[in-house]
């Protein structure tokens, strides 16, 4: 007897006694940012309820430097699917943009995230991107020598209260377009 066959068996059925979530998309580009030669990491993050069947849960763009205007073009692909037992926790993206000078030299340009739509259908979505200000001295050594103050974790991107404590000033803005596909929830009460 096949053993792998059997566990992906049992997965597959236990997978489809619960919710489902599609998230097919991709990350378009990003604009509004001081320079060009940009790129973008991103990541999902989702509550203990959810569970990840298939595609990758981060990954991170090329980097673009556009010719004509200030829009830099990624068309990074987005495909994930989720189960989920409950609603709690729902899928949040959170971004980073950097710059890479021409050197190859690397420099954070802004955070920013936003939740995944909860209602099926083509959604086109607007990222706003923030980052950190430093001290005077940092600002005038991030002018010279580039780098400038980064978050320590990565969760005050996407988490409450510690985030609106930071110094930050807004950067530009990332376009994304994500299409939404929801099964099996009309059986926990939800109406799609």
């Amino acid at each position: 007897m096949n053993y792998s066959v059997l566990v992906n068996e049992r997965t597959w059925s236990k997978a489809h006694r619960m919710a489902e979530l599609h998230i097919i998309g991709q990350i378009i580009g990003a604009s509004g940012f001081p320079q060009s030669s940009l790129f973008c990491k991103w990541g999902i993050q989702t509550g203990g309820a959810w569970r990840l069947l298939s595609g990758l849960k981060e990954g991170q763009t090329q980097v673009d430097i556009p010719q004509i205007g200030e829009m830099a073009y990624w068309s990074h692909p987005i495909d994930l699917h989720y189960s989920t037992k409950g609603l709690q926790g729902w899928p949040k993206l959170h971004l980073q943009v950097w710059h890479q000078d021409s050197f190859g030299r690397c420099q954070l340009y802004g955070y920013g995230y936003c939740h995944v739509p909860s209602s099926p259908g083509q959604h086109r979505l607007q990222c706003v991107t923030w980052r950190p200000v430093g001290t005077w001295q940092e600002q005038l050594a991030q002018m010279f020598v580039g780098g400038g103050p980064q978050l320590r974790s990565s969760d005050l991107i996407y988490s409450g209260a510690d985030r609106y404590r930071l110094h930050t000033e807004a950067m530009g803005t990332v376009e994304l377009e994500l299409c939404i596909i929801l099964r099996h929830f009309e059986r926990y009460g939800v109406e799609s």
